[in-house]
């Protein structure tokens, strides 16, 4: 009990802790949303997170054999496990696990053992496994089953979001009043399917392990944006702020994907480019395009930028390093980067 209560606190010294104890730390930390996604939406999550998981450690075992690593190689650091899980929660939980498997196993092979496995991807693998099955199947990605108690044909595959963007020129007070499917102020029952992610993403932040700036700066910028857009709740509204932080999987790409080590900007500024990124690309796809969520699109061309951001912010503080100054005197500029 001690050893887990240590685990739980926030990292304190030089020594940054192992991979694998991050991955346990990330799944703790997904838990509350997961569960509470599962109660709503169905335990068809269940079916899917065991397949995933399987896919992955047995992905993990033939590409280590593969490469001539012994066992467990790459399966001891959990990032595997970690990617199963982000594409499982993104997708609806009545898409066949044959198609969970397939983008479970194409996200682990094209989105991080083509590069040269974890440490060296340029991209979110999650999010490339989830990209390819949403384009794959259009029609199957979008069949979410309605909240319980909503009346709704669970068949229908209509979200808030969807309902927010086709609502027929009302007006939103008009809207949260005529549909099942809006909540008080987001998505029904998504409101507290996000809130548990986002509890989950402060204790990340608690410990450490990810830095609040992106999802700070992700989630101001699309509220920024629906607050420009949101026109007192007309009929030309694209949706309050509340609407958009507590619809679709917005807290879950904040908190435990747009903050991805690996495949995110190592410089402080270029972290808050890259955040604002994402944030106004998920509000223009949103609003205007075809995907009523489009957190993987907007996570993968922000991860596309990621090296000439660090690149441009890199350059930019190494001009300023040394300065003249009056008097002859030399300033000098420390650099951004900000090691999670």
């Amino acid at each position: 009990m001690r050893t887990v209560a240590r685990s739980l606190l926030p990292l304190a010294g030089p020594q940054p802790p192992g991979t694998a104890h991050i991955m346990r730390l990330v799944l703790l930390a997904m838990a509350p949303g997961m569960l509470l996604q599962t109660l709503f939406l169905g335990p068809a999550y269940l079916i899917n997170l065991g397949v995933a998981l399987l896919t992955a450690l047995a992905v993990e075992r033939l590409v280590n054999r593969a490469r001539g690593v012994s066992w467990p190689g790459g399966l001891g650091d959990g990032s595997a496990l970690v990617t199963a899980a982000l594409v499982v929660m993104a997708a609806p939980p009545a898409v066949s696990p044959v198609i969970i498997a397939a983008g479970t196993a194409l996200g682990l092979l094209l989105g991080k053992h083509i590069y040269g496995g974890l440490g060296n991807n340029p991209f979110n693998p999650a999010m490339v496994g989830y990209a390819i099955i949403l384009i794959s199947f259009p029609e199957t990605m979008a069949h979410w089953p309605a909240p319980p108690g909503t009346g709704v044909d669970a068949l229908s595959g209509a979200t808030a979001l969807e309902v927010m963007n086709h609502r027929d020129g009302i007006t939103v007070a008009d809207l949260y009043q005529q549909s099942p499917l809006l909540g008080q102020l987001g998505g029904a029952y998504w409101e507290w399917i996000n809130l548990a992610y986002a509890a989950g993403g402060v204790f990340l932040i608690w410990r450490r392990l990810i830095d609040w700036r992106i999802p700070a700066m992700l989630l101001g910028t699309l509220g920024l944006l629906s607050a420009l857009y949101y026109d007192s709740g007309s009929s030309a509204s694209l949706g309050s702020p509340s609407f958009h932080w507590l619809s679709g999987g917005i807290m879950l790409a904040a908190f435990f994907v747009a903050t991805d080590p690996v495949s995110s900007p190592t410089q402080r500024q270029a972290r808050l480019i890259y955040a604002a990124l994402i944030g106004s690309l998920i509000f223009v796809i949103r609003s205007w395009g075809a995907y009523p969520d489009g957190i993987a699109f907007a996570i993968l061309l922000a991860n596309a930028c990621t090296p000439a951001l660090d690149r441009l912010v890199r350059r930019n503080a190494t001009a300023g390093q040394i300065a003249p100054q009056a008097g002859g005197q030399i300033r000098t500029q420390s650099s951004d980067e900000d090691v999670r």
